[in-house]
């Protein structure tokens, strides 16, 4: 895995895309080329058992996080990707990124 953890002053702490503190749900980073790849955990009650997760995959290459996809745990659902990221080569290798993440959070 091409993993590179971002400082801990530097990542979890911003904000993401959809502007809630970048602490909030945070697993952990990940880069290719210029883009670096900050996943999080929507889920508000991460204990409640038998429930969909929700996850955000923030994008940030120097004009601030953008939303990348998002998607859950669901085996029947397909990950929404934002914009220009539809259908993006990148695509595979982000998912297979996002889910190492998920197995392996980043405790940094």
């Amino acid at each position: 895995m091409a993993s590179t953890a971002i400082p801990a002053e530097e990542g979890p702490y911003n904000l993401r895309s959809d502007g809630k503190p970048g602490i909030d749900g945070h697993l952990g980073s990940f880069h290719r080329g210029p883009a670096v790849f900050t996943l999080y955990r929507l889920d508000p009650f991460p204990a409640r058992a038998f429930k969909v997760t929700e996850y955000l995959l923030d994008v940030e290459d120097g004009a601030g996080p953008r939303e990348c996809c998002r998607f859950t745990d669901d085996p029947e659902d397909s990950p929404e990707w934002n914009g220009r990221w539809n259908g993006d080569e990148w695509c595979p290798w982000i998912m297979d990124q996002c889910q190492a993440l998920i197995a392996n959070p980043d405790t940094a």
